[in-house]
């Protein structure tokens, strides 16, 4: 009976260990795959690329993690209060629109950050957005046929108009002169922001501006309004001083600071000119 049990159990023995065999070869095969093929990626297309990556990691340590912390996770000061928002997950294209405007690095942080001449050249730019980008999905800096306009018609024109002023004159007026808004905050004028940042503000929405995605905006709209902002950039004046193209406000300003205290100051020069007949007779 004995010799049966060990007859009969000698198959299944032989079986999973076919079957563990089996599996073995295939981790093993697939190792060999990996260690063949990831030398080859590694070397090859994204050689510089990390190159950019870590040269924007050295940027970022010396003028961006003071207040970003270290590894952009975002930073606090002593008294735990944030000093920077985390940046994983911002991506290339908010990190493009900062710099690039000269936003940041800022000097201190306040209710909002001004517009001044970029700090770092373009290839510093790039390699600061590439490590950003690294740490986390997020919107990429856009493509140059995604805002060019150079060749936009008027039809996109006119559409870029409706949408601008559906979605965007309430901050920056119809004319894209900018306007204030609550708690010392306010709307930049638009009349020297190039087409690249234009697009990457809406992909990004840059401090109290909202984000037009893709999905909120699409890429061919986003491209209307940039076209309509260019137009407004290159419109002349007709009538002559634009008074901020602020509409009946500063024209209605105008006219009463202007003409109506023109009309005054004549009022006042003709009467001192009149004789004062009544005043001679009253002496006589």
């Amino acid at each position: 009976m004995r010799d049966a049990d060990r007859t009969a159990a000698r198959p299944l023995r032989r079986g999973r260990l076919a079957k563990a065999l089996v599996v073995c070869s295939a981790l093993v095969a697939v190792g060999l795959a990996y260690a063949v093929l990831a030398p080859q990626s590694a070397t090859g297309a994204d050689g510089p690329q990390s190159q950019q990556i870590e040269e924007g990691r050295r940027l970022f340590a010396v003028g961006c993690s003071s207040c970003h912390g270290l590894h952009a996770e975002g930073g606090t000061n002593g008294e735990g209060r944030e000093t920077g928002p985390t940046l994983i997950g911002v991506g290339a294209a908010a990190v493009d629109f900062q710099v690039s405007t000269g936003r940041m690095p800022a000097a201190q942080t306040g209710t909002q950050i001004a517009q001044k001449p970029p700090v770092y050249t373009t290839a510093e730019i790039a390699a600061l957005s590439a490590y950003v980008a690294s740490l986390g999905p997020g919107p990429a800096v856009p493509a140059e046929e995604s805002y060019d306009v150079a060749n936009a018609t008027q039809e996109e024109i006119v559409r870029g108009g409706e949408l601008f002023r559906t979605n965007c004159t309430a901050c920056h007026n119809f004319a894209g002169r900018g306007g204030a808004l609550p708690h010392g905050r306010y709307a930049p004028s638009l009349m020297q922001t190039t087409p690249r940042n234009m697009y990457q503000a809406m992909l990004t929405g840059p401090q109290q501006m909202p984000v037009f995605s893709d999905q909120v905006l699409l890429p061919q709209d986003k491209r209307a309004v940039i076209a309509y902002i260019v137009a407004l950039q290159e419109s002349e004046d007709p009538g002559g001083f634009p008074l901020g193209r602020l509409g009946p406000v500063s024209e209605g300003l105008w006219g009463w600071a202007v003409g109506i205290g023109a009309l005054v100051a004549v009022a006042v020069w003709i009467g001192a000119k009149v004789p004062r007949v009544g005043r001679r007779r009253t002496e006589v």
